[in-house]
């Protein structure tokens, strides 16, 4: 069972990497933002550091298992990315905004964990995927517009 100020530096390292994550969706002016988030990720910390201390209080007297409630997070951060994606009569919006939505509820609840090295290599693929894959993705899209 981590201490105190484990659980604080979970949750503060937990916000850094979904306000990184945020902050690249609100610079792109997107409804899901910086302060949406922090509070998914921080949510999904919170609730696996409780799954964490749940198990550890009830171990010796009741068949626990901490990963149902991950599950249920990973559900519940289902429905709120649903809410995010717009269908418009040309093209869906909000698909990306609701994937990274979900992969942050990933973040918190591997830094929730502990699994801080995995948490930080996930934060900067997906940093790559939003940011840089975003230029890929346009000349590739310019391009089968044109023909080439």
């Amino acid at each position: 069972m981590p201490g105190d100020l484990e659980m604080v530096t979970r949750l503060l390292l937990t916000l850094t990497l979904s306000g990184l994550i945020g902050l690249e969706r609100q610079v792109h002016r997107r409804d899901a933002g910086l302060r949406t988030h922090i509070l998914v990720a921080l949510g999904s910390c919170l609730i696996m550091l409780t799954s964490i201390y749940v198990f550890d209080i009830y171990k010796d007297t009741a068949s626990l298992d901490p990963a149902r409630i991950a599950a249920g997070v990973i559900t519940g951060i289902g429905f709120l990315g649903a809410g995010a994606i717009i269908r418009e009569p040309e093209r869906i919006r909000g698909l990306t905004t609701a994937a990274s939505l979900w992969v942050v509820a990933g973040i918190g609840l591997a830094v929730g964990i502990g699994f801080n090295k995995v948490a930080i290599y996930t934060t900067i693929l997906v940093l790559i995927v939003l940011h840089f894959l975003r230029y890929v993705e346009g000349s590739l899209t310019k391009e089968g517009k044109h023909g080439i």
